[in-house]
């Protein structure tokens, strides 16, 4: 009697634990993903990431995204939406998105996929303990990497000596950063400060009739989403022009230097995964980035009238012909 008391006892826990088996596989957890525009290749390098981590589009999660086609005030609506349908984590692409995300939800984690100054606005805390329900990667390399930039620029087009700074709001640090350097690089630092679409042009405009001949330009969300313009422009006026972001130099700019934003869709999709395994955002440090990656446009250098030295061609990730 106790034999069969025994095996039916047992029957009964492996059958529970089949059925807590059937349901732990059978959660779907939900992803939002909110950004001004879709990231060239990010959702795809996110998703490889998570495939890598064992999360299965389709099995144990669904991927929510929302784009607000590169208008910032429709950022909030969007954020309100992933809140609405109950998504487990927010990714985040862009310091607006990331902010939009915060003000919709202060329980949903968020896992921020780039975002610059993220302890100067607001986002976190500190970057060690960010608290609350926020963590992830930010973009910004830290102090002294726009002074790099003016480096680069100026080692690939010597003559460079009235450099325009194309920036747009909270990046105010970055113009002294480079206006620092000036006397050090040879050049003079123009303000070609933007603070809204329909100034980039004509900041460009009043930087080339100053006499500009080089320009620097931020990866900020405004001059991304300006990107055709920008470069167009400097073409326009000739000016041999650095970039914050890799698509510029695909649209036609001559280089780029700035963050590895495949490194940093791969680590996102780290911190989703922590996070689904019951990490909180508030514990998790937010990171700096650590891979860089140099590109250069040989076919615009060549547009240019410019010859870029063999030394700088070799420390290049990328060469464009």
């Amino acid at each position: 009697m106790e034999r069969r008391k025994f095996i039916g006892t047992l029957a009964g826990s492996l059958f529970a634990a089949s059925l807590d088996a059937v349901g732990q596989e059978a959660k779907v957890y939900r992803i939002g993903w909110l950004s001004l525009t879709p990231p060239p290749g990010g959702l795809v390098t996110f998703r490889r990431a998570l495939n890598e981590l064992g999360w299965i589009e389709g099995r144990n999660i669904a991927i929510e995204t929302r784009f607000a086609d590169n208008k910032p005030d429709r950022l909030a609506a969007l954020a309100t939406e992933l809140v609405e349908l109950r998504v487990d984590v927010i990714v985040t692409q862009t310091s607006p998105a990331a902010s939009a995300a915060k003000n919709a939800t202060s329980t949903i984690p968020i896992v921020m996929a780039g975002s610059s100054y993220p302890v100067e606005r607001g986002l976190v805390s500190n970057l060690a303990r960010p608290g609350e329900n926020i963590t992830g990667l930010t973009n910004n390399p830290g102090p002294g990497f726009h002074r790099k930039l003016a480096q680069l620029l100026k080692e690939a087009a010597p003559k460079v000596s009235r450099m325009a700074v194309l920036w747009s709001t909270g990046e105010e640090a970055v113009l002294a950063e480079v206006q620092a350097a000036a006397p050090a690089l040879g050049i003079t630092v123009m303000d070609a400060g933007a603070r809204a679409p329909e100034q980039v042009p004509v900041a460009l405009g009043a930087a080339a009739q100053a006499r500009a001949d080089g320009l620097l330009v931020t990866p900020s969300p405004l001059n991304t989403g300006q990107r055709k313009v920008i470069v167009d422009l400097a073409m326009a006026h000739r000016l041999p022009s650095i970039y914050g972001d890799k698509g510029f130099v695909l649209a036609g700019g001559l280089m780029s230097y700035w963050t590895d934003w495949e490194a940093v869709w791969r680590q996102s999709a780290t911190y989703v995964n922590k996070i689904l395994k019951g990490a909180k955002p508030g514990d998790l440090p937010v990171e700096q980035p650590s891979k860089f990656e140099l590109i250069i446009n040989m076919k615009t250098a060549k547009a240019l009238g410019l010859t870029i030295p063999q030394s700088l061609l070799l420390r290049a990730d990328e060469v464009i012909q």
